[in-house]
């Protein structure tokens, strides 16, 4: 049975921030569920789209792979030969919880866990690459080399799929956004203590870009199509084909 988010569900006297540990990980389903609206959609169209970019004897990357959700619609989708898939975040109980449900799974795809910095790992020989709710917790001033990287790590016509939370250049837009997702939370169960508690963790580490600054910067390291795929409320997701 999955657990259920309710680590913000008291009041907390001090509240540190929020970071991947094993109480988020035990709970992490329902968080997302819960907390990230057409999350399901985001992870079956990575599914899609593994289908469609995938080359023979190529790596796809899940960076910031979490509980390995991205990666396991990646091995059930992928259908050319020769593939490695490498699946890289640095929490270890994230890692852990992966290995446990990917082993769960049967499949001929081979598939490399690890615990790692996705600022220090290398990036070669890719036709995919996943950055699924990933890059907004990334130091904004280390972002671009990251993608930088991704970019000269992709073979030609490879694909960066970007999943972010967003913040409008609207203000007025903005705003209504992040009402709305409130809304969306409130409607999953979610009390007024844990929506305001659970903000202000985020604050310090969850960073948002707008939708234009992406594109921008994606177009800047040499991505020749960008464009949003996906988007509700102030959560989307984008594509970045070299």
């Amino acid at each position: 049975m999955k657990e259920k988010d309710s680590i913000f569900a008291a009041p907390i006297e001090r509240l540190g921030d929020f970071c991947f540990d094993h109480q988020v990980a035990d709970v992490f389903p329902d968080m997302i569920k819960r907390s990230v609206p057409g999350y399901s959609n985001i992870i079956s169209a990575i599914g899609m789209m593994t289908a469609r970019f995938a080359r023979p004897d190529t790596q796809l990357y899940d960076l910031g792979c979490s509980l390995g959700a991205a990666t396991q619609e990646m091995r059930r989708n992928l259908n050319q030969p020769g593939c490695r898939i490498v699946a890289v975040d640095n929490s270890a109980a994230m890692i852990e919880r992966a290995r446990n449900h990917l082993a769960a799974f049967r499949s001929e795809v081979a598939v490399e866990l690890q615990e790692a910095d996705i600022c220090a790992i290398n990036i070669e020989n890719a036709s995919v690459v996943v950055l699924n709710f990933t890059l907004q917790f990334i130091a904004p001033d280390q972002r671009e080399a990251l993608l930088k990287k991704i970019y000269d790590g992709l073979n030609p016509g490879g694909v960066l799929i970007l999943s972010e939370k967003f913040i409008s250049e609207d203000d007025t837009i903005n705003e209504l956004l992040i009402d709305l997702h409130h809304d969306f939370k409130r409607a999953n169960g979610y009390s007024e203590l844990e929506i305001s508690q659970k903000r202000t963790a985020l604050e310090n580490v969850l960073r948002p870009d707008s939708p234009g600054l992406h594109k921008k910067r994606l177009k800047k390291i040499g991505f020749a199509h960008v464009d949003m795929w996906f988007q509700c409320f102030n959560f989307g997701s984008m594509v970045a084909v070299k």
